[in-house]
């Protein structure tokens, strides 16, 4: 009679989620009785869980193969991977076949075992494979039979197979495997130190296993005291070890199969902060054409060390980070190249983001100022690519400038900074963009560099400005003009007075504030930084308007845009419009001051800048107010809100919901402006704003309306 092999490993009692995984691998095994055999490989990287997952599907599609079931570790991931010749061997025992029988060569033996499972159904689980050869024999090659493979490496080469990457568990998946191991009664009263310690073993299952392992054997250990243990990146990977299982030891498998050059880019990159790092940042790193570079990536990728987050763009498993930088820092990777790597990347940004930002401002004397690099960057030929990459760049830009807040790397570091400005400006990055600038202020000034100080206090006022924070940004921006060297560093001398004149505007201090622009001005023309002087007299055109000089605001806003215009200065000639549409608009001209607002708007949602689109949707309102087009004008200040939400701070929002207020009342809709001034009201007084008399009076004469 036929032997039914049955040697597939116990499947884990805790087998937790991968439901899809599970459903779409047993939809594929429970058609294998068709024409065509299926094949079904999972890849990812060590520890993500292929063999659970590969032993509990079998253990499920058993029904579909009554004749049996082979398995066989095929040690890819080792120093010396199985030979296909002696699996075949031990295979064919399995299925009865007499020692005396089994041929000696590779090819006889796989057709002696082909014809042996012809006419039954067997599954065969071929776990950790090395790479397609190696399995190649070992595929039954009848209609009724399935292979199940697993592999750190994704098999593209293998006809005909079924390919599953797997990656990490979901978080909800990885406390239910947490919670499984150690039980409902600790994690209950400790969630969130369990989610701490799920997110620090990067939700890898192998990770959480060993974690979880460790705690439900110390029953002394909090689940806190086990997420501080845990918080300490330097000690991780010794901390996540338990008996034979060890998430260092995984790695260092894949690690030990890599030629040099790849085990050098696995290191070196590693090195670098950031969520993900493209391609073009990767071979500046590695100091390699991208061709090269990518050979390496991409090698890296199909061994499941690396992933590829998207086209030309790559990330590591937070806990293969660790474990790399391990590898460069124990001395295979001197300190020396490590610095040099990382200096080259910080390189590369500089120049990069410098080109940038000459693109989208021509003629701004910054790009003049900048610390040189060894690096040329990359160059674009249009603007709406050049913010495309600066925006998809953001939190890698950011997370190097942070690394590099040190002596030596330091100057280039504020520059990326500086020279990077839209994402502090636009407010979709303006949080994070504030907190690398604080990290390099503050490293600033622990080695005494009071140049970059100065320059970190720039980028400080102006996301402060951005952010509502005028206090703040007034303060910065006073700090420049006390600590700046005019002589060694004027662009900062400059910017500082024009910064705190506008600071002055929203603060009612129009004499300040005229005489800090007139500094400005006079301090650009100076330095023949003409876009500079256009920022001041649009800035100076606000403190006329404000102060009912209203010709004058008009004339100084067009002098602003004409020499932006001169430049081919879009985006600031975006602000220009802006400051000359006010100006119309307190000039009663409301036609020409729609059609500038509409021209400003137009630019600033093609630069991304979330901010001034919705203030100029605000500034619309005001003349649709103004003009009588009410309906209009609650259309627009309720656009206005929306683009605000989350940025711009709350004196901006408390301007809106005043102007929003005043065209409900004009509609009739008194309820509606009533909450819109309460909550004004509470804003300002907060502030402490001299806005909030005003809508003190909006309120009070609405208390007389009585609805029609």
């Amino acid at each position: 009679a036929p032997v039914r092999p049955a040697q597939l490993p116990a499947t884990v009692p805790d087998f937790t989620g991968r439901a899809s995984f599970v459903r779409e691998l047993g939809d594929r095994l429970a058609t294998a009785e068709g024409s065509v055999m299926a094949v079904s490989a999972l890849a990812g990287i060590g520890g993500v869980g292929k063999t659970t997952l590969a032993v509990h599907v079998a253990h499920q599609a058993r029904q579909h193969f009554p004749d049996g079931q082979l398995y066989v570790d095929l040690q890819g991931a080792g120093a010396r991977a199985a030979e296909p010749e002696t699996v075949l061997g031990a295979f064919l025992r399995a299925l009865g076949t007499a020692d005396s029988a089994i041929p000696d060569s590779l090819d006889e033996r796989a057709a002696l075992y082909r014809s042996t499972l012809d006419g039954r159904r067997i599954l065969v689980l071929l776990d950790n494979a090395h790479d397609a050869a190696q399995i190649r024999p070992l595929l039954p090659g009848t209609a009724g039979c399935a292979a199940v493979v697993t592999s750190r490496v994704r098999m593209v080469d293998l006809a005909g197979a079924h390919l599953v990457d797997l990656d990490v568990m979901s978080p909800e998946e990885a406390l239910q495997l947490f919670t499984r191991i150690v039980g409902e009664e600790r994690i209950n009263s400790e969630r969130e130190a369990a989610l701490d310690v799920v997110a620090a073993c990067g939700f890898l299952p192998l990770a959480i296993r060993i974690a979880a392992s460790r705690l439900a054997a110390r029953r002394t250990w909090t689940v806190s005291v086990l997420a501080a243990k845990l918080a300490d990146e330097r000690r991780r990977l010794d901390e996540l070890q338990a008996g034979d299982l060890a998430v260092k030891a995984t790695f260092e498998l894949g690690y030990g199969q890599l030629e040099p050059a790849q085990a050098r880019a696995f290191r070196l990159l590693g090195l670098a902060d950031g969520p993900d790092i493209s391609l073009a940042a990767a071979a500046a790193l590695l100091n390699l054409d991208e061709h090269d570079a990518e050979d390496l990536l991409e090698a890296l990728v199909d061994t499941s060390l690396v992933e590829s987050a998207a086209p030309g763009r790559y990330r590591y498993h937070d806990l293969v980070r660790l474990y790399a930088r391990s590898c460069a820092e124990r001395g295979e990777e001197p300190l020396e190249e490590r610095q040099s790597a990382l200096s080259r990347l910080l390189d590369f940004y500089l120049a990069t983001a410098a080109g940038v930002y000459a693109l989208e401002r021509p003629g701004d004397r910054l790009v003049d100022h900048l610390e040189p690099t060894g690096h040329a960057g990359l160059s674009f030929t249009d603007r709406h690519t050049a913010l495309d990459w600066l925006y998809a760049e953001a939190g890698t830009l950011l997370a190097c400038v942070r690394q590099s807040s040190r002596p030596g790397t330091l100057r280039r570091a504020v520059d990326v900074l500086w020279a990077a400005l839209d994402l502090g400006e636009s407010g979709a990055n303006s949080k994070q963009y504030e907190t690398t600038a604080y990290a390099v202020r503050d490293a600033a000034r622990s080695c005494d560099d009071r140049r970059t100080e100065v320059r970190a206090l720039v980028t400080l006022a102006d996301v402060h400005h951005a952010s509502g924070r005028f206090d703040q940004a007034e303060q910065e921006a006073e700090e420049v003009m006390r600590l700046v060297e005019a002589d060694l560093d004027p662009l900062p001398g400059c910017w500082a007075p024009n910064a705190r004149g506008i600071m002055a505007l929203y603060q009612s201090r129009h004499e300040d504030g005229e005489t800090y622009l007139t500094q400005a001005i006079d301090n650009f023309r100076r330095i023949q930084d003409r876009p500079g002087e256009a920022s001041a007299l649009c800035n100076l055109s606000r403190i006329h308007l404000a102060t009912g000089r209203t010709d004058s605001a008009v004339s100084l806003a067009q002098q602003g845009i004409d020499i932006y215009d001169s430049l081919g200065h879009a985006l600031r000639s975006a602000n220009g419009r802006y400051a000359l549409g006010m100006a119309l608009t307190q000039s009663g001209q409301f036609g020409n001051a729609t059609d500038r607002l509409l021209e400003a708007l137009t630019v600033f949602r093609d630069s991304r800048q979330r901010l001034w689109e919705g203030m100029t949707l605000f500034r619309l309102a005001e003349v649709d107010l103004a003009a009588g087009r009410t309906t209009d004008a609650a259309a627009k200040a309720e656009q206005a809100l929306t683009a605000l939400r989350g940025i711009g701070g709350e004196w901006r929002r408390g301007n809106v919901l005043t102007v929003l207020g005043r065209a409900l009342r004009d509609i009739g809709q008194f309820k509606r402006a009533q909450v819109c001034w309460d909550e004004a009201l509470t804003i300002y007084e907060d502030l402490g704003s001299h806005e909030a008399a005003d809508v003190r009076a909006l309120l009070a004469g609405i208390d007389s309306v009585t609805p029609a």
